[in-house]
């Protein structure tokens, strides 16, 4: 007499098979994480400081940014003034100030949406306390390349949009994450 191997037979099997079977079902989106950094937008790579306008010069506060794209990687550095400091503040010196934020980016046609966290100069992480913001980073701009050199930002959270031209232009050599 032949013994045929039969997986079904066994309740235990069964219901594993079911399981797993039902598990794939369940969360066909899931997957790892890629193993590299993405490539990010071919045109943001670099280097990019705003041009400050005369409009801007006249305001009561206002922010210059210069922001650093590599693969899907972005820094940015937001330097503030403020004409209206009342009182003295430790934070604030002369009504300047900066801040930083590190993290990843997409863009969903004309939008580019950054996603981070607030961080130091040296790109270590900002912990709770101190002078100004720190955690969770996000800001969405509406983008327009203008040239090679010149991308036009109008931040969503902002009615005045600025220009930023290449200051240096890197290519992305993706990194292990």
């Amino acid at each position: 007499m032949q013994k045929r191997f039969v997986f079904f037979r066994s309740p235990f099997l069964l219901t594993l098979a079911f399981c797993l079977l039902l598990s794939a079902l369940s969360f066909p989106g899931c997957k790892f994480n890629p193993d590299y950094q993405e490539q990010g937008q071919q045109y943001l790579q670099g280097e990019w400081l705003q041009d400050t306008s005369a409009l801007q010069k006249q305001l009561v506060t206002a922010t210059a940014y210069r922001l650093k794209f590599s693969c899907d990687s972005f820094f940015v550095s937001m330097n503030s003034f403020s004409k209206a400091v009342a009182g003295a503040d430790t934070c604030i010196k002369n009504g300047h100030w900066a801040e930083f934020a590190k993290g990843i980016y997409q863009q969903k046609h004309d939008t580019l949406i950054l996603k981070g966290l607030f961080c130091n100069p040296n790109f270590s992480y900002k912990v709770e306390g101190g002078c100004f913001r720190y955690g969770n980073y996000q800001e969405a701009f509406k983008v327009k390349k203008q040239t090679d050199s010149i991308v036009r930002f109008a931040p969503l959270a902002s009615v005045l949009p600025f220009n930023a031209r290449l200051i240096k232009r890197n290519t992305c050599i993706p990194k292990p994450l």
